[in-house]
C-alpha cells in the first residue's frame, strides 16, 4: 500500500506526458480516475502508516498536481492594439507560395498550448513552403528529409520515447516531381535551426542556408537539438543582417528582394535567432510564417503559451516567446487578411496550394 502511494502519482505524470506527446491510446478516463485516486491513497497512507511515507506521497501528488495544472488554459494578457497600417509591398505578378508537406508528428493539443485537450489528437505538420519569385525561389524550412531515421537516432532517448512520426515525400523529391531543379533554389530560409526544420537540407546540396547571426551561433552551441544543423557544411550557411527599419511593430527587418514581398523580422525566444517571414501575395493577401513561436494556431487566437514542461524543453527564453505571441495576436486582430502559419499547424498550410506535379 505504501509503495503504491508513492508510485501512483509518478504513473499519473508519465501517462499525462505520454498522452500529450504522442496521442497514445492510454484511456483518458483511466488517467482521470488515477489522478483522483492517487492523492486519496496518499492521504490514507499518511493517516494509517505514518508521516514519512504518507508525507512523501502527498508531496509527490502536489508536484504532479502542479504539473497537470500547467496544462490548464491561462490566456496571456492582450498587447496594446496595433494601430499602424500594413507596410507597402509590390509583389511581382509571378510570385506564388506552395506547401510541401513532408510528414507529421503525432501529438495532441495539450502538447501544443495551455488549455489544449489531451484527447484532441493533432498531427503536427512537418513541411516546407516554396516561394516562387522572379528573382529567385526560396524554401522556408525543409521539413523531413530523406535521411530522417539516421537523424532521429542522433536525438536523446527521452526525446525519442515521446516522439511518434510518419514521413511522406521529402521536399527535394516534390520539387523534382514538379520539374523544378532543386539546385536552382536561391536559398533555404530557416525560421530556426531545430532538427525538424533542417532535416531536408542535406537533400538540397549546394543551396545556401540563410540564417541571422544569432541563429548561426546557436547552431554551433545548441546541443542535441541542433545536431542535424551542425552537419550542414559551414560554407553553406549564409548569414544575413536585419538592415531594414521597423516592420509591423518589430524593431528591425530584412527585405529579401527590396520589393516588400518577402520580409524577415527577428522573433527570438524559441531560439536566439528565430524569425518570422512575412510574404505579400499579388492578390493582396499577407502570410506570416511564424515558425515555432507557437505550434498550433490557438497559441495566437487564444494567446496561449506552451505548457510548462514543453516550455522548459523547447524555449530558450519563455518571456520573449510570450511577448511574440501577444504581438502577433495583436497583428492578427488588426489585419484579418493576415494568414498566420505556425510551422506545425496543418490548418495554416491548408491556405496554400500543393506544388503541382509535372
Amino acid at each position: 500500500m505504501r509503495g503504491a502511494a508513492l508510485v501512483a502519482p509518478l504513473v499519473v505524470a508519465f501517462a499525462a506526458i505520454q498522452i500529450a506527446s504522442r496521442g497514445t491510446a492510454i484511456p483518458i478516463r483511466a488517467l482521470q480516475l488515477l489522478a483522483l485516486g492517487a492523492p486519496a491513497l496518499a492521504g490514507y497512507v499518511f493517516a494509517r502508516h505514518g508521516r514519512w511515507f504518507g508525507g512523501g506521497a502527498l508531496a509527490l501528488n502536489a508536484a504532479v498536481g502542479a504539473l497537470l495544472l500547467s496544462f490548464c488554459g491561462a490566456p496571456l494578457p492582450p498587447a496594446a492594439p496595433y494601430v499602424g497600417d500594413l507596410p507597402p509591398a509590390t509583389p511581382p505578378p509571378g510570385l506564388a507560395v506552395y506547401q510541401l508537406p513532408t510528414g507529421v508528428n503525432h501529438r495532441t493539443a495539450a502538447f501544443a498550448y495551455r488549455g489544449g485537450g489531451f484527447g484532441d489528437r493533432r498531427d503536427f505538420a512537418m513541411a516546407a513552403a516554396l516561394i516562387v519569385h522572379p528573382r529567385g525561389d526560396l524554401l522556408i524550412d525543409t521539413g523531413f528529409g530523406r535521411d530522417l531515421a539516421r537523424q532521429i537516432a542522433l536525438m536523446p532517448w527521452r526525446f525519442r520515447v515521446v516522439t511518434d512520426y510518419a514521413r511522406s515525400t521529402p521536399a527535394a523529391d516534390q520539387l523534382a516531381a514538379a520539374g523544378r531543379d532543386p539546385a536552382r533554389l536561391a536559398g533555404i530560409l530557416l525560421t530556426h535551426a531545430h532538427w525538424d526544420h533542417v532535416s531536408g537540407v542535406a537533400d538540397l546540396p549546394g543551396v545556401p542556408v540563410l540564417v541571422p547571426a544569432a541563429e548561426r551561433a546557436f547552431i554551433d552551441g545548441g546541443g542535441w537539438i541542433t545536431a542535424v544543423a551542425r552537419t550542414i557544411p559551414p560554407a553553406r550557411l549564409a548569414v544575413y543582417d536585419f538592415e531594414g527599419g521597423p516592420y509591423l511593430g518589430f524593431p528591425r527587418s530584412h527585405d529579401v528582394y527590396g520589393d516588400g514581398a518577402i520580409v524577415v523580422v527577428p522573433a527570438p525566444g524559441h531560439t536566439p535567432g528565430s524569425v518570422i517571414v512575412f510574404v505579400a501575395l499579388p492578390d493582396g493577401r499577407r502570410l506570416a510564417f511564424v515558425g515555432d513561436l507557437v505550434w498550433q494556431r490557438e497559441g495566437i487566437t487564444l494567446r496561449q503559451e506552451r505548457p510548462w514542461l514543453m516550455r522548459r524543453a523547447a524555449d530558450l527564453d519563455a518571456a520573449a516567446v510570450r511577448a511574440g505571441i501577444r504581438h502577433v495576436a495583436a497583428l492578427a486582430a488588426r489585419f484579418p487578411e493576415l494568414i498566420v502559419i505556425p510551422a506545425h499547424d496543418q490548418r495554416g498550410f491548408a491556405a496554400l496550394p500543393r506544388l503541382p506535379a509535372r
